[in-house]
């Protein structure tokens, strides 16, 4: 059986503490230039994903104004909620209207005369219920003709034009009530009944009929409206066909009320999109300034100060935002209300903006268009850093083969460190056997001349 060798134990040296030592002093100076590399190389990659997005939302914002939906957008106003509200899609026409809410609609609502009680037959023969020109023919005999019979059938019917059974009891008996589902005149019921006893005469109705069995308790009817003294309807209180994109939701009946309906461009969603635009931008200002940053009292700086991908997107995203076209109307931002600061920033007065819609909502948005001088060169600036074969993108590929760069130095070092470690200890290995060795021969002559002496005494 082979020993167990514990290093150090023959000469009593630490070999394990020198040879961890002497490697680590090996290691500290490669080591400290490999994390020093990584962690810059890191923090630049970084850097310039926070470059990336803040860009990103500059593109995001424009992109928002380009495309012109946020200048077809339309708002709509009734000088009276409480009786008529009003929406307006992006195709809807800016204009103003007045409208006189006549009458809202109504559901038809029939009910019969008093039964004895729900279990009470009513008769036999077919009842034929009538909405719209849809009809459904129900049979009834002796062993399905109560009035709860009745009611169950004409709601389960699966060709059911459009009406709702119930049955209301009441202190003279129980009624059959019959409800339209919709309401309007197109949503009127007839029933009228045929064959059998006569006894579902009772439950008949057709309108302008003499001899119908049961009471209207209310008439169907379509609401009506005035629309620039124009007579519409509407089988429900919402009117959407009558003005092109606008939506009128008739809430109260006003006869000889004028309301007025103003249909007119979003402006607060084009005054929020443009104020974005310069929030967007204002942020990448308030990123480059930190990632650019120097503090002379620590010697501390940003990791992207003096880079020049950085100072690139700064002056030409300044200038693209600067840019000036030639013609009447129109020629800037600054026009437009959106203003640099002293610092670099962008200000938006909306009261500049307001003026300029107020002129000419086309002419705004053409600003923005992407055929436009401002379009082309922003265009151009997302094209230049944006994007898998942007700028950005080319120079953390760049980094980030540094980085794998820096992975293969790494394993280079361990291995050199390990093969270090191994002749370190092979020496101090030899080192403890030759120690070993001289510190037993120095034993058996102490011991050899101890004798001696004790012979010659």
């Amino acid at each position: 059986m082979e020993g167990i060798s514990v290093p150090g134990i023959g000469s009593g040296l630490d070999i394990n503490g020198l040879v961890t030592q002497l490697v680590a002093v090996e290691r500290a100076p490669a080591q400290q230039q490999i994390d020093s590399q990584r962690a810059r190389v890191s923090t630049k990659i970084s850097a310039l994903g926070q470059l990336n997005a803040s860009l990103d939302g500059i593109k995001t914002a424009f992109t928002a104004l380009r495309d012109g939906s946020v200048f077809q957008q339309r708002s709509a106003s009734s000088s009276d909620s409480a009786v008529l509200k009003v929406t307006a899609a992006p195709s809807a026409n800016v204009g103003k209207f007045s409208v006189e809410v006549l009458s809202l609609s109504a559901t038809q609502k029939l009910s019969s005369g008093p039964i004895a009680s729900a279990d009470t037959a009513v008769g036999t023969g077919t009842l034929s219920l009538t909405v719209n020109g849809k009809s459904s023919v129900l049979s009834f005999n002796s062993s399905n003709n109560s009035l709860s019979a009745i009611r169950d059938a004409i709601n389960a019917a699966p060709d059911n034009p459009g009406v709702n059974a119930s049955i209301i009891t009441g202190s003279d008996g129980a009624h059959l009530v019959l409800t339209a589902r919709d309401s309007g005149l197109a949503g009127a019921v007839s029933v009228t009944a045929s064959g059998g006893d006569g006894g579902l005469a009772a439950l008949t109705f057709v309108a302008g009929g003499g001899s119908n069995g049961l009471s209207e308790i209310t008439a169907a009817a379509d609401s009506k409206a005035l629309i620039d003294g124009i007579t519409v309807s509407s089988g429900n209180n919402r009117i959407s066909d009558a003005i092109s994109g606008v939506t009128l939701d008739l809430v109260a009946a006003k006869p000889g009320a004028q309301i007025a309906v103003d249909v007119s461009t979003n402006r607060s969603g084009i005054v929020a999109a443009v104020n974005t635009l310069a929030t967007r931008f204002n942020a990448l200002v308030t990123t480059s300034r930190q990632l650019a940053s120097f503090n002379a009292n620590t010697g501390s700086a940003g990791p992207l100060l003096g880079d020049s991908t950085l100072r690139a997107v700064q002056n030409d995203i300044s200038q693209a935002l600067s840019s000036r076209s030639s013609g009447a109307g129109i020629e800037s931002l600054s026009d437009l209300g959106l203003r640099f600061n002293l610092d670099g920033s962008l200000t938006l007065d909306t009261t500049a903006l307001n003026k300029a819609l107020d002129a000419d909502v086309s002419s705004v948005q053409a600003v923005f268009s992407a055929e436009s001088t401002l379009g082309q060169r922003l265009g151009n600036v997302f094209d230049r850093f944006l994007g898998s074969q942007g700028a950005i993108a080319t120079r953390s590929t760049s980094l980030t083969a540094s980085q794998r760069q820096l992975d293969s130095q790494q394993e280079r070092l361990d291995l050199r460190i390990a093969a270090t470690e191994s002749r370190l200890r092979a020496q101090f290995s030899a080192l403890d056997s030759l120690l070993a060795g001289l510190q037993s021969t120095s034993n058996f002559l102490s011991q050899q001349l101890a004798g001696i002496a004790a012979n010659n005494s």
